[in-house]
């Protein structure tokens, strides 16, 4: 895999309704800070929330810990869906 996909929704999210994106590792937002070794540094980071608003804080975060290729996927699971884009899980 070329980036690393981290989903910072909650567990019940993540197997929830909306699914999530193949191969996404799932580490709550407020669980990023004390779990941030878990997240790789030698490739880019994607954060992945419901709307795009808490993976926008995960950005901050992994930035502030000293990751420089980090991005937000702006519209979050829910422009992900309404794209058309694969999951796993979720009402499908």
């Amino acid at each position: 895999e070329r980036v690393e996909i981290v989903d910072v929704r909650e567990l019940q999210e993540f197997n929830g309704a909306l699914g999530h994106i193949a191969g996404a590792r799932l580490i709550p937002l407020g669980e990023l800070a004390q779990r941030s070794a878990e997240v790789s540094r030698d490739k880019p980071v994607v954060a992945v929330c419901r709307s795009g608003a808490r993976s926008a804080q995960a950005v901050t975060m992994l930035t502030k810990a000293g990751f420089t290729q980090v991005a937000n996927l702006a519209g979050g699971m829910l422009r992900w869906r309404a794209d058309g884009c694969a999951v796993e899980g979720g009402g499908q």
